[in-house]
């Protein structure tokens, strides 16, 4: 795209010429324009409006001769960020132009041709987590790496068994990008106790408890920084340093400094391509898990994710800034998009939270059957009982009357004190059921809070008509003789 681009830019300075459009742009419109649409200058914001649509229905092998490389996905949509290439070098083109005033200006090139929100929507950094149980086996290979381990002898021959050790547990744990893992530098590894740093030759490292802390070369988001990792990832990175050849410097290429690399042997580095293309196939093979999961390959930046997520959603976890400046992000944004909360801790808050639980109440209902059986509940006879715990309503709405936590005495209350209570429990009979109640915000602090709080709702209740049609006032039963039967029934639920 940017060689085409490049191509028309120098047409367009030989002579004073329309330019043409790229030849992507060009074999697209051609469906649908004319050939005069194919000049930039003829562009109309209709023109524009007909290329979007396009890109965001393009396909993989669209306006392509050959399709060697990407055989396996013809046909597949293409991907958001080629689509949105695409629309940002063709607004680049366009603005140009106008700011060279080779075309007259018909459109605005930043409205007519932004990026669509569906694309935007699909844009943007994705980490993909591993499921702990292959993060755990991959972490059990590459603590036992051995040479036979690699796919040819010729590997095993080229770099030492400590090389190749260092760099599958520096991926497996230290959470860096690949490239600032090959990057890193003889003696990046340091040691401190207390605060205070302990010399190299000290043989009381892991006896002391130390901490090994990981000097990381400038990356791609800042400059370098120190980071703390385990110590078994530094004995491991001092046993390569132990016995790595002397090497001359070499040139660092983000930084254009000569350096000595700690992955390097043989007057060579340690290819950036490595990591993806050799220890993690090998890892995953020892592991006897794949190189592929529902989400992807596994890939060296999934590590850096998995590591993230793990510390974030661990027993005692890493706070958004502490895990910022671990991960050596230059903003808080960033991070937030590698600390991903487990479904495990999702769903262990939730329970915690007790949603379904604090919002609705489980009572009991008897149904009586010969009632139903007889017909007389066709007739208008009670023949549903909602157990209340100090009485029994027949309401047959009892889930939405207003007064069910605080009774009013009306015509549906039977109390249990009562011989029509009596002959209800001791009825046969009865089929039992449970009827799950939403309680509103009163009823609940009712339950969870106590005496006070019922008397608060019944006194808001006083001049609400029952289901009856009469208010708790005109029947004037008083408070305390409601409240505190129903108070101790809720209570002892509640406990339950």
């Amino acid at each position: 795209m940017g060689r085409t681009l490049a191509h028309h830019f120098h047409a367009v300075a030989q002579g004073p010429q329309q330019p043409p459009l790229p030849a992507v742009e060009g074999r697209t419109l051609a469906r649908h324009r004319t050939p005069a649409d194919h000049r930039a200058g003829q562009w109309t914001r209709q023109t524009c409006t007909a290329w979007v649509a396009a890109v965001n229905n393009l396909r993989v092998g669209d306006y392509v001769q050959q399709l060697a490389a990407h055989e396996k996905r013809a046909g597949q949509p293409v991907a958001p960020h080629t689509k949105a290439g695409y629309l940002t070098a063709t607004r680049a083109f366009f603005r140009d132009l106008h700011e060279c005033e080779w075309i007259p200006r018909r459109f605005d090139p930043l409205r007519a041709l932004s990026t669509p929100r569906t694309i935007h929507a699909m844009l943007g950094p994705d980490p993909r987590v591993i499921a702990d149980d292959i993060w755990a086996k991959l972490l059990w290979a590459g603590l036992n790496i051995e040479p036979e381990d690699l796919p040819t002898s010729l590997n095993s021959l080229r770099y030492p068994l400590e090389l190749l050790r260092a760099l599958s547990l520096t991926w497996l744990s230290s959470g860096l990008r690949s490239n600032e893992i090959v990057r890193l530098r003889v003696g990046c590894v340091r040691w401190q106790h207390d605060g205070f740093p302990i010399p190299g030759d000290s043989d009381e490292v892991l006896a002391r408890e130390a901490v090994c802390l990981l000097d990381v070369p400038t990356h791609k988001t800042g400059t370098s920084f120190t980071k703390p990792v385990d110590p078994l990832l530094g004995k491991t990175i001092e046993a390569w340093q132990s016995v790595r050849p002397q090497q001359p410097k070499m040139l660092d290429r983000k930084t254009s400094e000569h350096v000595d690399l700690l992955f390097a042997t043989r007057a060579r580095r340690v290819a950036n391509t490595y990591l993806n293309g050799t220890i993690i196939p090998a890892l995953c093979r020892k592991a006897g898990v794949p190189t592929a999961d529902v989400r992807g390959n596994i890939t060296s930046h999934r590590a850096r994710s998995t590591i993230a997520s793990q510390l974030y959603n661990a027993k005692e976890p890493m706070t958004l800034f502490e895990l910022q400046a671990w991960l050596g992000h230059r903003s808080p944004e960033s991070t937030q998009h590698y600390a991903k909360i487990t479904p495990n801790t999702l769903a262990r808050a939730y329970n915690d939270a007790g949603y379904f639980a604090r919002n609705q109440r489980t009572i009991e209902v008897l149904v009586d059957r010969d009632a139903v059986a007889s017909g007389a509940a066709a007739a208008g006879e009670p023949w549903q009982y909602y157990d209340m715990g100090h009485g029994y309503c027949t309401y047959t709405f009892f889930e939405q009357c207003q007064h069910r936590m605080a009774c009013a005495r009306c015509d549906f209350y039977t109390p249990k004190a009562s011989s029509k209570g009596q002959l209800l429990e001791a009825k046969d009979n009865l089929q039992r059921m449970l009827a799950s109640i939403p309680l509103t915000d009163d009823e609940r602090a009712a339950v969870d809070d106590g005496q006070v709080a019922l008397e608060q709702l019944l006194e808001r209740l006083v001049d609400v008509p029952t289901p009856t049609g009469s208010t708790p006032r005109q029947i004037g039963v008083p408070a305390t003789a409601t409240l505190l039967p129903i108070l101790a029934i809720t209570k002892r639920r509640h406990d339950e």
